[in-house]
């Protein structure tokens, strides 16, 4: 009688049920059912046999890294990693909401399939980052600032080789001291320095661009990447096509669950008990817009005087609250506020969102099935706010003022036709909600994980 065949050896690692059975990628085989067709690339056909190797591929790749100490009996052709085998993460970005909270939500999702991770955060000592990486629950590292200054022929630009060195050095005594088995880039400038230290250590790296058009430092960085999450297929071009990866952009898992209108609007506006309550939510961006407070301050007194049910929250950004709260009069349906920590309970509060156009900001719109009327800024690189408020026009109905349209009146005009028409509202609110990617973060994770395993594979 045949002996039997042993059951399958378990896998080297553990990692939560959710992430389990998640396959290895090809490019041709991402998943675009959910991306807008006129940024669809072109994708090629996998071959049955390229299909039959992942699926043997799949069982081994994304385990996470904290070992079973407790099996002895893997057979000798199982690679057993070594004890001090763990997750061991670095995320770098910077300078903007933009670059730091993509970050944030990928390390939640790492930190979902793997508990016990050791994440850390590097950034600088007196940017954005350095509250908001600490106040999401994550340790946090400093390096000297090494930024490029506009335009690129300024006068401070003849230190940057000097400066940029510096933080490489502070970076490789970081990433030798935590020794991660990969760092992640999600843009700004401290991204670079940390990065190439990484390199220069032969850490694994991977970066994330959030924009339609990329930034700088990830054009720098995308040669020595092993993976390059995009937001949008449009930005394929723009990189080794091989290494590509479209996901969308990562969403904090805070803003993916769900808050009743009711308790959300309750949270800033405790009497505001009123179903036909309307609800304008003003984003500045991360670091506040001045054309968009300036208008919002001209504007505001006289709407929420014709507008009895109508409710203002408002977010100035730091650098323009002193002087709105000096100008501003007191209002009980007005929150004026220089930042927003609890942005989950502002989308679900908002029935319509003024903002500029960062990817990031695009992204949450979506995510949350807003109606928007977006102002992007004329200032930023590339002009990449331009294009993505007309992708956002295109894709989810959003209404498009730029700085030259903008005034009091324009912006207010913009308002009532929203909330003035509740067929509207609810047609922008379901497009936005159909090309929303909530999944962009877990699916950012799960290949992160691949590259981790795939790293410990190879020096087994």
């Amino acid at each position: 009688m045949a002996t039997p065949a042993p059951p399958p050896p378990p896998p080297p690692f553990l990692l939560s049920a959710k992430f389990r059975n998640y396959p290895s990628f090809l490019h041709s085989q991402i998943s675009l059912a959910r991306t807008p067709a006129l940024l669809r690339p072109t994708t090629t056909t996998t071959t049955s046999s390229s299909t039959a190797t992942n699926r043997r591929r799949a069982q081994h790749l994304t385990f996470c890294l904290a070992v079973d100490r407790e099996s002895t009996d893997l057979p000798s052709s199982t690679p057993i990693p070594p004890r001090s085998a763990e997750l061991r993460v670095v995320f770098s970005g910077g300078g903007s909401g933009g670059h730091i909270y993509p970050a944030i939500a990928i390390a939640d999702e790492l930190k979902i399939a793997c508990p016990d991770a050791k994440i850390l955060f590097i950034g600088t000592a007196t940017s954005m980052e350095s509250a908001a990486v600490p106040a999401a629950g994550y340790e946090y590292a400093t390096v000297p600032r090494a930024r490029l200054a506009r335009p690129l022929l300024h006068p401070m630009n003849l230190f940057l080789p000097f400066y940029l060195l510096r933080s490489i050095a502070a970076s490789w005594k970081i990433l030798r001291d935590f020794r991660p088995q990969i760092v992640v880039g999600t843009g700004g400038y401290v991204a670079a320095p940390v990065c190439f230290a990484a390199v220069l250590s032969g850490i694994k790296i991977a970066i994330q661009e959030q924009n339609s058009f990329p930034g700088l430092t990830n054009r720098a960085l995308a040669p020595y990447a092993e993976k390059i999450f995009l937001a949008f297929n449009g930005c394929v071009k723009h990189f080794p096509k091989k290494k590509c990866l479209v996901y969308g952009n990562p969403v904090r898992l805070s803003l993916r669950r769900y808050t009743s209108k009711v308790v959300a609007r309750s949270h800033f506006f405790p009497k505001a008990g009123s179903d036909k309550a309307q609800v304008v939510l003003v984003l500045g961006g991360s670091a506040g817009a001045g054309a968009i407070n300036v208008t919002v301050l001209n504007m505001y007194y006289e709407m929420l005087l014709e507008h009895k049910n109508r409710y203002i929250i408002w977010q100035t950004g730091a650098e323009g609250y002193s002087e709105m709260e000096s100008l501003v009069k007191n209002n009980k349906r007005l929150l004026l506020t220089p930042f927003l920590h609890a942005m989950d309970m502002a989308y679900a509060a908002a029935d319509v969102v003024v903002s500029r156009a960062g990817a990031m900001t695009c992204t949450e719109i979506l995510a949350a099935g807003k109606p928007s009327i977006l102002i992007p800024s004329p200032f930023v690189a590339d002009d990449h706010q331009t294009k993505n408020a007309y992708i956002m026009a295109d894709i989810a109905g959003s209404k498009v003022l730029t700085e030259d349209e903008l005034d009091s009146s324009s912006l207010q005009t913009a308002i009532d036709e929203i909330l003035g028409n509740e067929h509207l509202m609810a047609e922008m609110s379901e497009k936005a909600l159909k090309f929303a990617r909530p999944g962009a973060a877990a699916d950012v994770a799960k290949c992160i994980l691949s590259l981790v395993l795939s790293n410990v594979k190879s020096r087994t």
